[in-house]
């Protein structure tokens, strides 16, 4: 498993540069084009490193300020049909899959982040289907919202923020969770309420029995555990090479229709399915989080014991501080 990088390197650190990538094991193709960036001008290297070593790679470029000077850009191999890319992956220690590129998570995790218009939609749409699936007791419906619901990616966020110590990127998961379900629980209550005044349904919706869908009122141990085993498995999910595995997360957690079901209880009077839906919203979110902080926190110290692939910084370069 191999990931390309164009590094782009001001003229005076391009030596440094080289010999670190030279002296690194993982390092399958390497190619340079001399002044071919005009902004930020310098050098354009072309790596394709074995996953296992693209985490001590990055470290060891920023560690020489090209990450400040000038630029780092990474994106995956889908397939290298390379005698030499085989070799790097065999040098490199670990395995690819369970390799963490830290960077690409911090990256990727603070985008998913942002409180953006897209995301106010989907997680406004999914808590409306949600809805439409409890008025209809209908689990096909509760699978749907499950899967459009986009909040896992400013719980990822959050759990990544705290444990790399990023204040900003914590603030911003943390204002897209509270500010994205307070916007949709509001929109589908006034949504409910429409519904209520065409006669569509009423207050006594709350007292019927829905088989297929009373498991989000009724929060109990198994909320937890299942909070939990989504945590960890979304975590692993981000950190490797198997981002499929986000749906089965997606499918198992009970956030969007808990949202959903607040929204209803909320605008047709039901004290008691609303705090029970507010409980099991909250514990699934305490749940994720916090399973996320002890697996990012176990990976985090499990990597750094890997040897490392790429040489110390303070062997090449030193002068470039």
């Amino acid at each position: 498993m191999l990931l390309h990088l164009r590094v782009t390197v001001p003229a005076d650190r391009t030596d440094a540069v080289t010999e670190l990538l030279d002296a690194c094991p993982g390092v399958a193709h390497l190619a340079v084009l001399p002044a071919a960036s005009l902004r930020p001008a310098g050098d354009v290297f072309l790596v394709d490193v074995a996953r296992e070593s693209a985490d001590s790679l990055v470290n060891g470029l920023r560690g020489l300020r090209v990450d400040v000077d000038g630029g780092i850009a990474m994106e995956a191999v889908d397939a290298a049909v390379s005698r030499m890319a085989e070799e790097a992956e065999r040098r490199a220690p670990g395995d690819g899959t369970d390799a963490v590129v830290w960077e690409q998570v911090v990256r990727t995790t603070d985008t998913d982040a942002a409180l953006s218009v897209s995301y106010l939609a989907f997680l406004t749409i999914a808590t409306l289907l949600a809805t439409v699936a409890i008025i209809n007791d209908s689990a096909v419906l509760v699978i749907g919202a499950m899967v459009l619901g986009p909040e896992f990616g400013p719980l990822a966020a959050l759990a990544v923020g705290l444990v790399h110590r990023r204040r900003a990127m914590t603030r911003r998961a943390l204002v897209s969770l509270a500010a994205g379900f307070a916007v949709a629980i509001a929109v589908t209550a006034l949504a409910v309420l429409a519904g209520r005044g065409l006669g569509w349904f009423g207050p006594e919706l709350l007292a019927e029995e829905r088989p297929a869908t009373g498991f989000i009122t009724q929060p109990d141990r198994w909320s937890v555990v299942v909070a939990v085993l989504a945590g960890v498995a979304g975590v692993l999910s981000l950190t490797s090479a198997r981002s499929g595995a986000l749906v089965g997360v997606f499918i198992s957690v009970t956030t969007v229709p808990a949202a959903g079901d607040m929204a209803l209880s909320l605008a047709l009077g039901g004290g008691t399915e609303f705090r029970e839906a507010t409980t099991q919203l909250v514990i699934n979110l305490v749940g994720i989080v916090l399973a996320a902080l002890v697996t990012l926190a176990v990976q985090r110290a499990l990597w750094h014991r890997v040897p490392t692939t790429a040489p110390r910084v303070r062997t090449v370069g030193r002068a470039h501080h």
